[in-house]
């Protein structure tokens, strides 16, 4: 009886200890490399700003990259058909050059006509703003005689005589920083000139990348090092970013020309003035995702106000055409870009966002090409796979 019970007393603080153990709760600990994070900070700072401030930079260049890619399977048709590089880089250069003037001399009546009517149209314009504006100040004059009124009312009922007030005295201020014509259309010759330099650099920057060929890919593939592996992936990922930027231009094409045809049936259905010329600029407008339709959306309903004088038909051609963006661009451009690069469209608004304030314009037409390629690369590299995680679909 005493060794039972001194077995028991010797086992019972090993059960006590073993539930003790158990009741106390589990902290989990996570260790944060304090260091590390800041030099990511710093790091990531530091190329935000390399980007903004070299953007005149950056920007011709990824055009150009894209460019070339676009045109680089037209040139080694060529040289399949046994045509020199440097003749089918030199051919293709040229068509897109004649491809572009065709289709500016095609349009030059109906451009040349909305210049002409631009100094016509600025003058019913403001005269329909000066009519609405007379609208709204014989409102404004009704409601404050209705306000003196009771003003009066008010002071004969209570034996107040009403305060006298004296009419507001207009000044005018002579601003040398007023708005003039002159020097807006000086700030944008001098814009033009500066584009068509630009212009020019990228056709030069494009011609010399489809001269390369694959040069820069077999130096790219050597720098990886003699490492099999590393190769392997390196042309993976060359072929997989070759494959999508193509994809996603072909799809750009598709879905801006489908956008211009249906906006010159609508516009001219419409009776709706030069609407080829309109047409072909919410093609080319229609680029830039999201800023793109809505410009198009306030110009044609500026026209269309100016040549009807109605609010209903203004309002009645920017709905059309809002109608036929949204229906292409959800139906269309998002089924070909979920195929193409099978991405978030969280992730993609959110790049949109961020290159557009980076860069503007062009931020917002380079970003998706630049978030695909992102996507690409951190799909093929391990350290990189939680960004392709949030980028995927």
């Amino acid at each position: 009886m005493n060794a039972e019970s001194e077995s028991i007393a010797n086992h019972q603080p090993a059960t006590s200890l073993a539930s003790d153990a158990t009741s106390i709760p589990r902290i989990a600990r996570i260790t944060v490399d304090a260091q590390g994070l800041a030099l990511i900070v710093l790091s990531t700072i530091a190329v935000v700003f390399a980007l903004e401030w070299a953007q005149s930079f950056f920007i011709p260049l990824l055009l150009g990259i894209l460019l070339a890619y676009t045109l680089n399977p037209l040139v080694v048709w060529l040289e399949w058909i046994k045509i020199y590089r440097v003749i089918g880089a030199s051919l293709v250069i040229v068509a897109v050059v004649c491809t572009l003037v065709f289709g500016a001399y095609s349009l030059r009546g109906q451009i040349q006509t909305i210049i002409e009517q631009l100094p016509e149209a600025a003058d019913q314009l403001s005269r329909n703003l000066a009519r609405m504006g007379e609208g709204q100040l014989g409102t404004m004059q009704k409601v404050q005689t209705a306000a003196n009124q009771l003003e009066q009312a008010a002071s004969q009922a209570t034996g107040i005589p009403a305060t006298s007030k004296k009419p507001a005295t207009r000044v005018v201020i002579d601003d040398p920083s007023a708005f003039k014509v002159g020097n807006v259309l000086w700030a944008g010759s001098m814009g033009a000139v500066g584009y068509i330099v630009q212009a020019t650099m990228v056709l030069f920057l494009v011609f010399f990348l489809l001269l390369s060929g694959d040069t820069y890919k077999r130096k790219l593939v050597r720098l990886t090092g003699p490492s099999l592996s590393n190769k392997k992936i390196t042309v993976q990922i060359l072929t997989d970013i070759n494959h999508s930027i193509q994809s996603y231009m072909f799809m750009l094409l598709i879905t801006n020309i489908l956008v211009a045809l249906l906006a010159w049936i609508a516009f001219h259905w419409i009776g709706l003035d030069n609407a080829g010329a309109w047409a072909v600029a919410a093609g080319l407008l229609h680029i830039i995702p999201y800023l793109g339709p809505g410009l198009t959306a306030i110009a044609t309903g500026m026209v269309a106000f100016m040549q009807f004088e109605s609010f209903t038909m203004a309002l009645l051609v920017s709905g059309v055409w809002l109608v036929i963006a949204i229906t292409v661009g959800t139906f269309v451009t998002t089924w070909m870009t979920g195929r193409i690069a099978k991405m978030n469209s969280a992730a993609v608004f959110i790049s949109l966002l961020f290159w557009g304030w980076l860069w503007g314009v062009w931020g917002m037409l380079l970003g998706i090409p630049i978030v695909v390629i992102v996507k690409v690369i951190s799909e093929h590299i391990k350290q990189l796979q939680p960004v392709a995680e949030l980028l995927g679909d």
